[in-house]
């Protein structure tokens, strides 16, 4: 019986797209958002998820980020690189001067928001759901609108290419993971993605006590192991108060990470690992 994968849908968009490229053979399970995407695989209906979790000209999905730092069930078992390819997509027989509102999702509008301001200035955006879900709105649309998505999602819902490769830098690409009930097993190549916070124990904010997110990182430093990213999110329980992400190069059941994973423990108030995977180049 084919794997089942859940992913943001519906069908025609990058994550599709990204899903197909992990596992071509599996059965695919289209749902209206991230969060959706996540319940599918906690309750049984899909056996793993694929999310976008970051852009190279838009930096992190930051539904995906939150979703991890909250995650109790599932962990990141692959990584996917997806090169994007953004088309304008239209009604059949569309002007590009008729143009009054561009529907697409909030990363795609800013992947193509300096193209948009120098082709289409007069035109408003408005966010979708997905590329794909953008594609069904401005076909329903009253006024002339566009959307922009893959040349796929135009071929699917019937509409108009009107101009291909609208992506602001021609290496736009975006990450996706996998998310499963378990990580992967040690490949010798591989990546573990974490967070950690501090609490009030250690000052409300991050600049009351010198050093704090120095010293972590020290932890990785000190033991030769190389990170990829380091970001921050609103801890979102009060102004000033941040969780920190990190990707390392190694697994987390590499005996250097393990102790450099528990001398982390000792000084962040918490820390979570959201799992290790192969790395892709």
């Amino acid at each position: 019986m084919p794997k089942r994968i859940a992913y943001l849908g519906p069908p025609g968009t990058y994550t599709e797209d990204a899903t197909e490229r992990y596992d071509p053979t599996a059965e695919r399970y289209p749902c209206a958002t991230i969060s959706a995407t996540a319940d599918a695989v906690r309750s049984g209906e899909a056996d793993e998820g694929v999310a976008p979790i970051e852009n190279s000209l838009e930096g992190a999905v930051n539904d995906t980020l939150d979703l991890l730092i909250r995650e109790q069930m599932l962990m990141v078992r692959q990584e996917v690189l997806v090169p994007i390819r953004h088309c304008l997509l239209v009604k059949p027989g569309t002007n590009a001067s008729d143009i009054q509102v561009v529907y697409s999702h909030p990363q795609a509008l800013g992947q193509c928001r300096r193209h948009l301001e120098e082709t289409l200035p007069g035109a408003t955006p408005q966010a979708a759901l997905s590329t794909a879900a953008s594609v069904e709105q401005m076909l329903a649309s009253d006024t002339p609108a566009a959307a922009i998505a893959s040349r796929r999602a135009g071929e699917l819902y019937g509409a108009e290419v009107l101009e291909e490769d609208i992506q602001d830098v021609a290496g736009n690409t975006t990450r996706f993971v996998v998310l499963a009930k378990e990580d992967h097993e040690p490949t010798g190549d591989d990546k573990t993605s974490i967070c950690f916070d501090f609490d009030e124990d250690t000052g409300p904010l991050v600049g009351d006590t010198p050093g704090l997110l120095y010293n972590v990182i020290g932890e990785f430093a000190h033991r030769n192991i190389s990170m990829t990213k380091i970001e921050s999110r609103p801890a979102k329980s009060e102004m000033g108060r941040y969780v920190f992400l990190i990707d390392l190069i190694g697994h987390r059941t590499d005996a250097i990470m393990v102790e450099a994973l528990k001398a982390v423990e000792l000084r962040a108030s918490s820390i979570k690992v959201f799992g290790s995977y192969p790395r892709s180049h």
